[in-house]
């Protein structure tokens, strides 16, 4: 249920906007061989930030995901097209590492890269594995993010993986993609004792209380805003966070504070 007292809230019922800016830090674009999108390509998706007020949009490409050396160029295109709106994360394939060229291509690009992304259940590999140090070291000499697609269960970026690559890594800043959807709790309770840790809510929104459990357990400071966009409506994580048993100040937190904080830490103006 929409709070009526809330003035994010009610702004929104009224104008379909909210009166702050969206910063969305997991998503995607291009086409997809296994499902219809009605919109997935930069120029399509900028009109949808634009429609619902997102300032930054961080993603991956499909393309990057499937062939990391086809499809880093629709990553930078992409970027390079929107430079106002859009940041990449360079994709990291466990089965077929080269840290020193994924490395060349992100200093090569710092208009486009903010940093990287790995997702162990897709490569059936721990994103706690040594072979990932140098991309770690690299990440955290720089301040760059690390996008990790986590999930509950998982033998290769569930909690305990996450936890672990957090206490070798201190200041790497690391972000939770999905909150180890399906054990948030669990995920949130073994990795918040990490201040390098945010939890990002693609995925997290659909099951009602759980975003009300991770900002109980961890705090809204440490929530990002993300929706796999164009997997998921932009609007239908507005709504959830609207909907959500939460002050407007904890929602400001997971919509625009936080993530202007990072963007200003990793060294980009806002």
């Amino acid at each position: 249920m929409i709070d009526k007292n809330s003035e994010l809230a009610s702004a929104f019922w009224e104008t379909g906007r909210l009166p702050c800016p969206i910063l969305d830090f997991h998503a995607h674009m291009d086409e997809h061989p296994a499902i219809y999108f009605p919109f997935s390509s930069a120029d399509e998706m900028v009109r949808d930030m634009d429609r619902n007020g997102v300032a930054r949009l961080f993603f991956c490409g499909h393309l990057a995901l499937d062939d990391p050396l086809f499809g880093e160029a629709y990553n930078v295109a992409a970027v390079r097209k929107h430079p106002d709106r859009l940041r990449a994360y360079h994709i990291v394939h466990s089965r077929h590492l080269d840290p020193a060229r994924d490395i060349r291509e992100v200093e090569e690009a710092p208009d486009v890269y903010v940093g990287f992304k790995l997702l162990g259940d897709y490569n059936a590999f721990p994103v706690d594995d040594p072979c990932h140090d140098p991309y770690y070291d690299y990440l955290s000499e720089t301040g760059k993010l690390l996008l990790l697609h986590t999930w509950g269960g998982s033998p290769y970026d569930g909690p305990a993986n996450v936890a672990a690559v957090a206490r070798r890594f201190p200041r790497l800043r690391i972000i939770c993609g999905h909150s180890f959807f399906g054990c948030q709790c669990e995920g949130v309770l073994a990795t918040r004792q990490y201040p390098n840790v945010w939890y990002e809510l693609t995925a997290v929104p659909i099951m009602r209380g759980c975003l009300e459990d991770i900002v109980r357990l961890a705090g809204s400071e440490r929530v990002l805003f993300g929706t796999d966009l164009p997997w998921f409506s932009t609007l239908h994580g507005v709504g959830m966070v609207l909907g959500a048993d939460l002050s407007d100040e904890e929602r400001r937190n997971i919509f625009h504070r936080n993530g202007e904080r990072l963007y200003r830490e990793i060294g980009l103006s806002f």
